[in-house]
């Protein structure tokens, strides 16, 4: 590009800045003018004028929109399910939007988490969601949280009093946790979930309908919960989930009727389909909504659920020390071209990336034992040679476990099995920064 063509653009973006600075001075004058408007004892002109389009729908009128500027929300998660819930909320018009959110916004975030950009890398996410609520609609208010959910957030939600509650996270002891304090403290909970092409929605605790408790009394075992950092979710997805939420939660807030109360509706993205799943109705006995709750404040939901309440992996360590390597001295083996690299991701993880002379072996093969034949080949190989087997995987978990796992299945081998420690993610910090990290 010529130094011409740069400064003919540098001129043509400061003159759509000067544009863009007038138009808001313009709103700004406008809002000004019609804070009190001659024409309406409830909105203004620009507030008139700006939600048009559903008043004058009869199941909104000048009362729904009454109702959704004197709503005030709570929206735990702003991710997948929490951005384009918040963005048709905040348009809709709801005057007190708060967002809680504990993370950061990452690269793997933004195909589905429509409002983190590029540039908001390493921002909080509840205050990017904010920035862009704010640019959306001024006429509302806008509250970051960036905390974590805990039991801690009980005294949040007391204070606030908020109207709904939604629930766009992806975490047992989240669930729960929300769902507790919205019964304590009788608020509607709007509860989504998406993974892979499939998504889920409901409505607990509305109009003495069913809770989650009421459904699932106790949490499923930990290791059969997926969540989307593990198995996957297409961004459209959470798009469907989210969009939903935000009209479920405007259909309570204008008390129309249909509310997804006593429901569950199922969205199969694959075929493009919505099932309506009639739901239990209040469980009399529920220990948090029956009629002798014998819960009153938040558990420990962590301890209940027997996982974490986020998405952040932790490492094990199952292994003795002599049984790792460091991938510095992966580096080296690779480098070497005749050793046994076992790579025990999935066969689809595996296919997006790989590290060179390595071969794929997943663990949920490892643990088949009708596939531990088709692993001798590897071991014959490795006794033939330095009498190594490396285990390699994506964060170091499951790498350990398959090590585990071969040394009791095969010690009349003489082959050594070891662990890379950190696995790919650490291959990629301490080693080559291009590794793609997911």
């Amino acid at each position: 590009m010529s130094d011409i063509e740069i400064k003919t653009l540098e001129t043509e973006i400061a003159a759509l800045e000067k544009k863009l600075n007038e138009k808001k001075s313009r709103l700004q004058e406008l809002k000004s003018k019609h804070i009190s408007c001659p024409y309406s004892n409830v909105l203004t002109s620009e507030e008139i004028v700006r939600y048009s389009r559903q008043m004058i729908m009869p199941q909104i009128c000048k009362s729904g929109q009454r109702n959704l500027k004197e709503g005030k929300i709570l929206i735990v998660g702003a991710g997948g399910l929490g951005c384009p819930a918040s963005l048709y909320l905040a348009a809709a018009g709801i005057g007190e939007i708060h967002i809680l959110d504990y993370d950061e916004v990452e690269l793997s975030n933004l195909h589905r988490q429509i409002l983190h950009y590029e540039t908001n890398i390493g921002l909080p996410k509840v205050q990017s969601v904010a920035d862009k609520l704010k640019s959306l609609n001024s006429n509302i208010k806008i509250v970051p949280l960036h905390i974590h959910a805990s039991s801690s957030i009980t005294d949040l939600v007391q204070k606030n009093k908020y109207d709904v509650v939604l629930d766009c996270t992806d975490n047992a002891p989240t669930r729960y946790l929300l769902n507790d304090i919205c019964v304590i403290y009788n608020i509607p909970l709007v509860s989504g979930s998406a993974l892979q092409m499939e998504g889920q929605l409901t409505v607990y605790h509305y109009l003495n309908g069913p809770c989650y408790r009421c459904l699932f009394p106790k949490p499923p075992p930990a290791h059969t919960v997926t969540n989307c950092g593990d198995g996957g979710v297409l961004g459209s997805v959470c798009g469907v989930i989210g969009v939903l939420q935000a009209l479920e939660t405007i259909k309570i807030l204008t008390q129309m009727d249909g509310v997804l109360s006593g429901r569950l509706l199922i969205f199969d993205g694959s075929e493009t389909t919505f099932r309506n799943v009639k739901l239990r109705q209040r469980v009399a006995t529920c220990e948090v909504c029956g009629d002798n709750p014998k819960i009153r404040a938040p558990v420990d939901y962590e301890q209940f659920c027997g996982s974490r309440a986020h998405d952040k992996v932790i490492n094990i360590n199952i292994l003795e020390s002599e049984e790792n390597v460091t991938v510095e001295q992966l580096k080296g083996v690779l480098d070497e071209n005749n050793n046994v690299v076992i790579d025990v991701r999935s066969e689809l993880e595996f296919d997006m990336c790989r590290l060179p002379n390595t071969v794929n072996f997943p663990y949920s093969r490892i643990r088949d034992n009708k596939s531990l034949d088709e692993l001798e080949g590897f071991i014959k190989r490795a006794a033939e040679g330095n009498k190594k087997v490396y285990l390699l995987c994506r964060r170091g978990n499951d790498s350990q476990r398959a090590t585990n796992y071969l040394r009791q299945n095969f010690s009349n081998s003489l082959v050594k099995f070891l662990n890379v420690k950190g696995g790919l993610h650490a291959y990629s910090k301490s080693i080559d920064p291009s590794f793609p990290v997911y």
